[in-house]
């Protein structure tokens, strides 16, 4: 890692997370999707110069998917260590991006790493494993996303502490779409005003908001080239919804303010 991921702070994430890994105490940050938490946790591994190990956690993300299983080589079974299993070794950051999503099997496997024993028990291998001193366990989930369908319990919420993120502010918004693409700042402030625009129109019942991320994309193909109407069409507005009456409105929305 020679170039240091940017990232712009909203808050006092950056001290917390310093903090919260003097101490080793395991990190939840919570937020919409698109709102920074990976480049956070990516910034922060490279400010500390720790290796980072992500699992992009989903429905069939298990606990053998992290810890590791046998496998078979040429005439040998072999174990295979898997990247919870890895990072418990080495000291490595273990970011679980959207916890939520995986198994529930998973949750009970870093219960035993999110308390004072900071240990893993393989049972395929009849051992416990202590965690490096350098090891730190960071999560995130989307609260507004989950519904109640897939929500992390309490109880595994409380072996962590927490951090929440939300859209930054209009001046935080446009210097992060001017770093990352080098779209002029007067464009910049446009999507800015289209992406809040969006968000204010609770109305549409969308599922997902307009992230900052989205923004980005669409100042990326605005600095290639592409009319800047159709960026905003195709980077931020058609990824929200399917439903052609709600692209409909949010597209005239876009052309009166670009």
């Amino acid at each position: 890692m020679n170039t240091t991921p940017y990232y712009h702070p909203i808050g006092r994430e950056i001290h917390v997370f310093e903090h919260a890994y003097a101490k080793k105490i395991p990190l939840l940050l919570k937020g919409p999707t698109g709102t920074g938490k990976s480049r956070f946790v990516e910034f922060m591994a490279h400010k500390l110069q720790k290796n980072l190990i992500t699992i992009s956690c989903h429905e069939e993300t298990s606990s053998t998917d992290l810890i590791g299983r046998y496998i078979i080589k040429g005439a040998e079974t072999i174990w295979l260590d898997g990247p919870l299993t890895t990072a418990l070794k080495s000291g490595a950051i273990l970011y679980l991006d959207e916890l939520a999503e995986a198994r529930p099997d998973v949750v009970v496997v870093i219960h035993s790493l999110t308390d004072h024993r900071r240990e893993l028990y393989i049972d395929k291998l009849g051992s416990t494993l202590k965690a490096h001193k350098d090891f730190m366990l960071v999560a995130s989930y989307n609260p507004g996303y989950q519904r109640g369908f897939k929500e992390i319990k309490p109880s595994t919420k409380q072996r962590f502490v927490a951090i929440a993120f939300d859209f930054p502010s209009p001046t935080i918004e446009i210097q992060i779409l001017i770093n990352e693409s080098n779209i002029e700042q007067a464009i910049a402030k446009k999507l800015v005003q289209i992406g809040n625009k969006i968000r204010n129109l609770t109305e549409l019942g969308l599922t997902e908001s307009v992230s900052t991320r989205l923004l980005v994309d669409a100042a990326k193909l605005i600095q290639s080239g592409l009319p800047k109407r159709l960026a905003v069409q195709v980077a931020v507005i058609e990824p929200l919804s399917d439903d052609r009456e709600i692209v409909s409105a949010m597209r005239d929305l876009a052309d009166l303010m670009i």
